[in-house]
């Protein structure tokens, strides 16, 4: 029996409708999230755990007064990327790559390496 496949289009809609309760259905119960930039090096990365950090970094990012747009998303099997591309109101741009692991067509670990404009 094949596993659930991962929702692209839940992920597209839950991005650029800035729905952070969408994109949380995405994830396993206990995902985990690291996030790499500017703040967070790679050698202390940010780590998100289970579905309230998660929920909690979705609900500040996907407030926030900017859009938000799925560039590029890939899945092959149990592995996806993809490029989410934002802008704040004074063309300020961010930039995030995700890699993710799934497991049962949810999230089960992401990296996320971002940078944005100074």
């Amino acid at each position: 029996m094949a596993s659930p496949a991962f929702d692209t289009d839940t992920l597209r809609r839950g991005i650029e409708e800035h729905t952070a309760s969408t994109l949380l259905s995405l994830y396993a119960d206990d995902a985990e999230v690291r996030i790499v930039d500017r703040e967070a090096q790679p050698s202390r990365p940010r780590v998100l755990r289970g579905r309230d950090e998660i929920g909690a970094m979705l609900e500040d990012v996907y407030g926030r007064d900017m859009t938000h747009a799925l560039e590029h998303c890939v899945v092959q099997g149990d592995r996806a990327a993809f490029l989410e591309s934002c802008r704040y109101p004074d063309g300020v741009r961010v930039l995030a790559e995700s890699v993710i692991a799934l497991r049962d067509g949810k999230i089960s670990e992401q990296i996320m390496i971002q940078a944005w404009d100074e």
